[in-house]
C-alpha cells in the first residue's frame, strides 16, 4: 500500500480519475447537488443520478464510458443521515462519490477486472484484506472473482434475499419498482480482528471490522409490472466508491474523520471556537456540515423555510448550536469556509468563485438565528426539566415554530440529555399549524413521459428558432389521462408529441409557446408547451374539431404576438442579469426567473434591498445596452469552452455536452437554449416596475418590456398629471407641493399633541380628586373617551406622581373599543399587581393584557359592562388588601 503519510484526497480523486481515463472513459464534471429537471429528488444523493436519464433510455450521451467524482447529499428526505452525523465514524451530510460507467460496452468481466487493479496495483491495498459479496444468483460474478482474480471461495461471500420479497437484496439494485435492474458486487475491507464485527451476511456485519468501500452494479434486466425480469439488450455498468471511506484505508485511518480533508477542518473549526479537544463530536459536526453548506449555496441554494432552503437551514443551525455548546456565542461558522476552499478549493473552484457569496449567506444566517438561540435553550431547558423522558410534541413544535429550532435539532439536543420527542405529537401540532415547507410537497407531480415511450422516440427537433410555422409534422405520440393513446376526439384533452416542433418547450424560466397543430378539418388547441423527460417537446392542449391520431401529419402555427412579447422579455432577463451583477456586485447569481408574454420576472441572490439609487442604475445600464442595438450573437460550442468563453450557466438547468451560448454586447454571454431579439435594440424599452424579499438572500425584480413598458410609463405620466391637478400645479411642482403639504401636516399634528397634552394634564388633574382611599392606598378607576394608548400612559404617570401610594386603572374609548392601562406606585407595590388588577378588568369585557407588577396595558370591548367593572376595581382591590 502507498505511505499513509503521503496519498492525500487530492491524489486519490487523480489517480481514480486518471486510472478510468486511460481506459477510455470520458471524465464527466460533478453535476450539480441540486438535480437538474428532475422533481422526484430534493438531492443528488448518489453518483447514478445524473445519468438517470440515460439508464431510462430518454438520453443518450456521446460516449459509453464515463468516470466522475459526484458530490452528494444525504440531509433530507428517504436518505437522511443528519442525525447520526458526527456521532458515528462513516456518516456524513456531503459527500463524494468516485464512479465509472458503461453504458452497453464493457460489463461484469471488466468491471472487476479494473476494480481490482485499481485497488491493489495502483494503491497496493494488500489483496488478503480484500472480499466480494455477490447476488447468490450470480455464478457469472463468482466464477470471475474466483477464476480471474484468484479471491478463495471463503471470501466470495453470496447474499440472498434478505429484505422480505424476491430480488430484494442488499446486492440487487433496483432504480424503481420497475424497469432497469440487477446485481451488484461489493468490494470490502477488512480492518482487521482488533475491530469488532463480521463479514457481510453474518450476525455481527454491523461492526466496524469489514467495511464497503466499492459497489459495482450490473443492470442487465428490465423488471416488469408482473415482477418478471426481461434481459436488458445492452446491459450497463454502476459503481460507487465512497472516497472519504477509501481515503481513511489509504491513509491508514480507522474512521473518516481522521482523513486529511476532516482533520483540516477540525483544526480549524477548533481554532474557531477555542476547543483544544479535537476528538470533540461537535467539531465534527461543524467540519461536516461546512462542506454540505458551501456546496449548497454553489449550487444556488439559500436559506429559507421550504424545500431544499429549509435542509440548509437545518443543517447551518444544527452547526451553529454545536459552536454554542462549545462557547463560541458570536458568528463564527462562515469563517470556516477558508479552511474549507484551503483543503478543497483545487477540485472544486466553484468554492472560490463564490465565495462572496457563501460567505454573505452564512453570515446572515448565523445573524438570524443567533437573535433567538440563547432565548430558546432557555425554553428547552425548561420543557426538558419538566419531562421525564419525553419532550412534548407541542413543545418541539414551539419550538420550531418562536424560535427557529428545526425539529431534528431539538431532537439531537434531547438525545444527548437522554429524551427522545414524540413526534407523532410534533407532527399533529405541523398539521394544525402548516408553517414549514414540506419538502415532499415540493417535488412532484409534473407531466410526465412513460419510460418505455420515452426509449423507442428520437428527441424532438425544434425548428423554432427561426420559424414560427411548419407543415409536415408527424405525431409520433399521444398522452391523454397521463397514458400513452392510439388517436383522441373531439373535446379531448391531450398532450401531442410530435416528430419536430417550432413551439418553444417551457425551459430557463421562459413559458411555453400556444398555437395551433392543424390538418384537413382536425384543429388541436395547444395552451402550453412542456418539455418531457429533457428531450421531447409535449404539445399541451385540446383537440377542437375532428380527431388525431398517431402517424398524422399536422401544420404547427405557433401564436406569433404571443412569442415576440415573451422573446423581448427573454433578452432583457439576460440584460438585467448582466446589470445586477456590474452594479450589486459578482455575487449576484439568479435565483429563478419567469419570461412571459406580459412581463418578466427574475430572482436573484442579494442579502439586502435594492436602493432606489441602485435600481435607477441598473435601470440605466439596461436601457443603454437597449439603445446600443447590438447584434445577438449565437455559438454551439463544448460546455467547458463555453465556459473558457465566458458563458455563465443558469441556475437549475442542464446541459448537455454542446451547449448553445448567447452573447449581447460585451457584458451578457450566458449559456441558453430560449428564442431572443435579433437585436438588442428590439426591446424597445426596459421598465422595473418592482423590487422585494422572496426569502433570506434572495431579492426579486419585476420588468416589463416593449409596449408593456410604453403603457406602463403612459398610466403612471397620467397618474402623475391627476396627482398634479388635484394639487393645483404641473407635473413638475408635484414634489415640492407634496413637500409643503407633508410639512402642514406635522406642524398640525405636533400642535393636536400639544392640545392633547393640555386637555390629558387637566383631565388627570380633575380625576385626582376623585380617588377613593381603601386601606391607605389611593384608588382610581375612570374611563377617559377619546384617549388612545399612547394618552392613557401619559395621564397615568401624572396621576401616579399626584397620587403617591396609588393603584390607578384607566380605560380610553374610541370606535367601540377600549384601551386600558393600569398602574401601582407607592406602598401598594408589592401588595397588588398591576397586571391581576388589568386582567380582571379585560375579563370582564371580553379582552385581555398583561405586564410588570408595576404597569400593565390590554383591551376589550367598550359596552355597559366596561362601566361595572370599573365601579368594582375599589373592592377588588380592597380583597387585595385584606
Amino acid at each position: 500500500m502507498n505511505n499513509p503519510s503521503q496519498i492525500t484526497t487530492s491524489d486519490i480523486r487523480r489517480d481514480f480519475l486518471d486510472f478510468f481515463r486511460e481506459r477510455g472513459h470520458t471524465i464527466v464534471p460533478s453535476a450539480p447537488l441540486v438535480p437538474a429537471n428532475d422533481a422526484t429528488l430534493l438531492f443528488t444523493n448518489s453518483g447514478m443520478v445524473q445519468f438517470k436519464d440515460v439508464f431510462l433510455g430518454s438520453e443518450k450521451p456521446g460516449y459509453v464510458r464515463a468516470a466522475d467524482v459526484q458530490r452528494c447529499l444525504r440531509a433530507g428526505g428517504k436518505h437522511n443521515d443528519l442525525d447520526q452525523v458526527g456521532y458515528t465514524a462513516r456518516h456524513h451530510t456531503f459527500f463524494e462519490m468516485l464512479g465509472n460507467w458503461s453504458f452497453g460496452d464493457y460489463f461484469k468481466e471488466d468491471a472487476i477486472k479494473w476494480a481490482w487493479q485499481l485497488l491493489t496495483e495502483v494503491w497496493k491495498l494488500p489483496p488478503e484484506r480484500l472480499l466480494a459479496t455477490i447476488y447468490h444468483t450470480d455464478d457469472e460474478a463468482f466464477e470471475i472473482w474466483n477464476k480471474q482474480i484468484g479471491l478463495p471461495p471463503e471470501r466470495i461471500i453470496r447474499i440472498g434475499d434478505n429484505k422480505g420479497v424476491p430480488f430484494a437484496s442488499d446486492n440487487f439494485w433496483q432504480m424503481a419498482d420497475t424497469g432497469p435492474c440487477g446485481p451488484c458486487t461489493e468490494i470490502f475491507y477488512d480492518h482487521g480482528d482488533h475491530h469488532f464485527g463480521g463479514p457481510p451476511g453474518s450476525p455481527d456485519e454491523d461492526g466496524d471490522r469489514f467495511i464497503e468501500i466499492w459497489n459495482l452494479v450490473f443492470m442487465q434486466f428490465d423488471r416488469q409490472p408482473d415482477g418478471s425480469l426481461a434481459p436488458l439488450p445492452a446491459p450497463c455498468v454502476d459503481t460507487g466508491m465512497g472516497l472519504e471511506r477509501l481515503a481513511a484505508i489509504l491513509q491508514g485511518k480507522h474512521g473518516n474523520y481522521e482523513i486529511d480533508i476532516f482533520q483540516h477542518l477540525i483544526k480549524a473549526a477548533g481554532r474557531l471556537t477555542d476547543t483544544a479537544d479535537l476528538d470533540n463530536k461537535s467539531l465534527r459536526v461543524i467540519a461536516d456540515h461546512i462542506r454540505a453548506c458551501s456546496f449548497l449555496i454553489v449550487d444556488g441554494v439559500l436559506p429559507s423555510n421550504e424545500g431544499r432552503g429549509y435542509v440548509l437551514r437545518r443543517i447551518i443551525r444544527r452547526a451553529l448550536r454545536h459552536g454554542w455548546m462549545l462557547g463560541q456565542k458570536g458568528p463564527f461558522f462562515h469563517r470556516m469556509l477558508g479552511p474549507l476552499i484551503e483543503i478543497m478549493g483545487e477540485a472544486y473552484p466553484e468554492l472560490v468563485n463564490k465565495r462572496e457569496l457563501i460567505d454573505r449567506a452564512l453570515l446572515a444566517e448565523e445573524e438570524r438565528f443567533a437573535e433567538t438561540l440563547d432565548s430558546g435553550m432557555r425554553i428547552f431547558d425548561e420543557v426538558a426539566a419538566r419531562s421525564k423522558d419525553t419532550i412534548p410534541g407541542a413543545d418541539a413544535f414551539r419550538l420550531y415554530d418562536t424560535y427557529g429550532f428545526p425539529v431534528d435539532l431539538t431532537a439531537d439536543i434531547a438525545r444527548e440529555r437522554g429524551l427522545s420527542i414524540d413526534m407523532d405529537g410534533f407532527e399533529a401540532a405541523m398539521t394544525r399549524q402548516r408553517e414549514t415547507a414540506r419538502a415532499a410537497g415540493k417535488f412532484g407531480g409534473a407531466t410526465t413521459l412513460p419510460a418505455e415511450l420515452a426509449s423507442q422516440l428520437a428527441p424532438t427537433g425544434f425548428l423554432g428558432y427561426d420559424r414560427l410555422t411548419e407543415g409536415g409534422l408527424q405525431v409520433v405520440a399521444l398522452l391523454k389521462d397521463g397514458r400513452p393513446v392510439e388517436a383522441i376526439d373531439a373535446g379531448d384533452e391531450a398532450v401531442v408529441i410530435l416528430d419536430r416542433t417550432p413551439f418553444y418547450a417551457e425551459s430557463g424560466g421562459q413559458v411555453g409557446d400556444a398555437g395551433e397543430l392543424d390538418e384537413a378539418g382536425t384543429r388541436f388547441m395547444v395552451n402550453d408547451t412542456l418539455k418531457l423527460a429533457g428531450q421531447f417537446h409535449g404539445h399541451v392542449g385540446q383537440l377542437a374539431a375532428g380527431s388525431l391520431k398517431r402517424g398524422d401529419h399536422v401544420l404547427g402555427s405557433v401564436d406569433g404576438k404571443r412569442r415576440s412579447a415573451t422573446v423581448l422579455n427573454h433578452s432583457a432577463t439576460h440584460l438585467l442579469h448582466a446589470a445586477l451583477r456590474s452594479v450589486l456586485g459578482e455575487h449576484v447569481v439568479q435565483k429563478g426567473s419567469l419570461v412571459a408574454p406580459e412581463r418578466l420576472r427574475f430572482d436573484f441572490s442579494h442579502f439586502q434591498p435594492v436602493s432606489a439609487d441602485e435600481l435607477a442604475e441598473i435601470e440605466r445600464r439596461v436601457n443603454a445596452e437597449v439603445r446600443a442595438n447590438h447584434a445577438t450573437e449565437i455559438h454551439h460550442m463544448g460546455m467547458q469552452e463555453a465556459l473558457d468563453f465566458g458563458a455563465m450557466a443558469l441556475f437549475g438547468e442542464k446541459y448537455g455536452d454542446e451547449v448553445r451560448v448567447l452573447r449581447m454586447g460585451e457584458g451578457s454571454t450566458e449559456l441558453c437554449g430560449g428564442t431572443h431579439v435579433g437585436r438588442t435594440g428590439d426591446i424597445g424599452l426596459f421598465k422595473i416596475v418592482s423590487e422585494g424579499g422572496v426569502s433570506a438572500g434572495v431579492r426579486r425584480i419585476e420588468a416589463l418590456t416593449g409596449q408593456g413598458a410604453l403603457d406602463h410609463v403612459a398610466t403612471e405620466e397620467q397618474r402623475l398629471d391627476e396627482a398634479a391637478r388635484l394639487l393645483g400645479g404641473n407635473p413638475a411642482d408635484v414634489a415640492d407641493k407634496l413637500r409643503g403639504l407633508i410639512d402642514r401636516q406635522k406642524k398640525l399634528e405636533r400642535e393636536l399633541e400639544t392640545l392633547k397634552a393640555r386637555a390629558a394634564s387637566g383631565a388627570t388633574s380633575d380625576l385626582a380628586g376623585s380617588a377613593i382611599e381603601v386601606g391607605g392606598i389611593k384608588v382610581l378607576a375612570a374611563r377617559l373617551d377619546g384617549f388612545d394608548a399612547k394618552a392613557l400612559r401619559d395621564a397615568l404617570d401624572r396621576l401616579k406622581q399626584q397620587l403617591g401610594d396609588a393603584v390607578v386603572l384607566l380605560a380610553g374609548t374610541q370606535d367601540g373599543k377600549a384601551a386600558l392601562v393600569a398602574g401601582v406606585s407607592g406602598a401598594a407595590l408589592g401588595r397588588v399587581k398591576a397586571g391581576e388588577l388589568l386582567g380582571h378588568v379585560a375579563g370582564q369585557i371580553n379582552g385581555k393584557g398583561g405586564g410588570r407588577p408595576d404597569m400593565a396595558q390590554g383591551g376589550g370591548e367598550d359596552g355597559p359592562a366596561l362601566a361595572s367593572a370599573l365601579a368594582g376595581v375599589g373592592d377588588w382591590v380592597a380583597t387585595r388588601l385584606g
